[in-house]
């Protein structure tokens, strides 16, 4: 296991190295001058420095003064250090910025993603022991329209439904105006009031995929010879579908539920900013949007990190399933 670890992290540190290289690169191709724009603001402001100065401070920062690959490494080095350069949108150091709104994010992808995990793949199995019935019908049409549904325009129905014609929820943020006179409880309720319908809308925009790929594999699962011999020997129908099938269909659901990780994130950007909750999503959108490049770049490469993570996590998790499977 060591070795193992030891080998997919030393791939996954290789992998993000090409991929900040990347990214720092289309940041320096850009057609237009963000550093010039950001150096002329800045010199605008009373009492600040000329423009010349800015822009001298600010090429040095971001090694733009130097080619792309020594401007890479000068930047990486500074980022390994935890030192991601000052966000231009929020006047404040990159990694300040994220320490306040990834609480946000993290509560909300997490709830999305347990809620996802505990009603996909039971309805799953569900669909697939009772084929061509009612409710596989039922749940293969629900599933449909999960897929179909873009996150956008099912976040517009329940603000729509919700919000304007029942009055149930506020269009957006994430406190009500009374919050600050509310007891600590209740100031937690108000908060989680307000992550309800974001939550909704990751969860039914996302379990879509989730019960047909659960379905497809049960399916194959069930029709296999092993499964036969199981019932030919008189197990129960519960040992048969949970101990013997749904185990055989772990391993590619594993595969779904690591790379699903940075899809929370990156499909957050969306939902966030329709709801405008401060997360990380709506944060980066708001960054992108001014062209705040340090901020930007970071959250290019947190989701490049999640995505390792995730596939590290799986592969971890393919030896816990199936000891047949070997590390190496």
């Amino acid at each position: 296991m060591k070795k193992f670890l030891f080998k997919r992290l030393l791939q996954s540190f290789l992998i993000l190295f090409f991929v900040g290289l990347l990214i720092y690169s289309m940041m320096r191709l850009l057609p237009s001058s963000y550093v010039e724009t950001r150096a002329r603001t800045l010199s605008q402001q009373p009492g600040a420095k000329s423009y010349d100065e800015w822009l001298v401070q600010l090429k040095a920062a971001y090694g733009l003064e130097q080619g792309i690959l020594p401007g890479y490494l000068h930047w990486l080095g500074n980022a390994l250090q935890g030192d991601f350069g000052d966000s231009w949108q929020w006047n404040k150091p990159v990694i300040t910025k994220f320490q306040e709104v990834i609480g946000y994010s993290i509560f909300l992808a997490a709830t999305a993603f347990i809620l996802e995990i505990f009603l996909s793949i039971p309805a799953g199995i569900l669909a697939a022991r009772r084929q061509y019935s009612k409710l596989d019908h039922t749940i293969t049409v629900v599933a449909l329209i999960g897929i179909s549904l873009p996150s956008f325009f099912f976040a517009t129905i329940l603000k729509y439904l919700f919000s304007v014609k029942l009055g149930w929820f506020d269009l957006y943020g994430i406190v009500g105006r009374m919050h600050e006179q509310y007891s600590p409880f209740k100031q937690f309720l108000d908060v989680a009031e307000h992550m309800l319908l974001p939550i909704l809308t990751l969860t039914i925009t996302n379990i879509g995929s989730l019960i047909r790929f659960t379905r497809t594999n049960m399916l194959e699962v069930l029709h296999s010879d092993f499964i036969r011999t199981a019932r030919a020997n008189g197990l129960p129908e519960h040992k048969v579908i949970y101990q013997h099938a749904f185990r055989n269909t772990l391993l590619p659901l594993i595969t779904v539920l690591g790379s699903s990780l940075p899809e929370l994130f990156g499909g957050a950007l969306i939902t966030e900013t329709l709801f405008q909750i401060p997360g990380i999503g709506y944060t980066a959108y708001q960054s992108m949007v001014n062209g705040d490049i340090p901020f930007s770049m970071f959250y290019m490469l947190f989701l490049a990190v999640l995505t390792l993570l995730g596939n590290l996590l799986a592969d971890i998790l393919y030896a816990a399933v199936d000891p047949r499977v070997q590390m190496v």
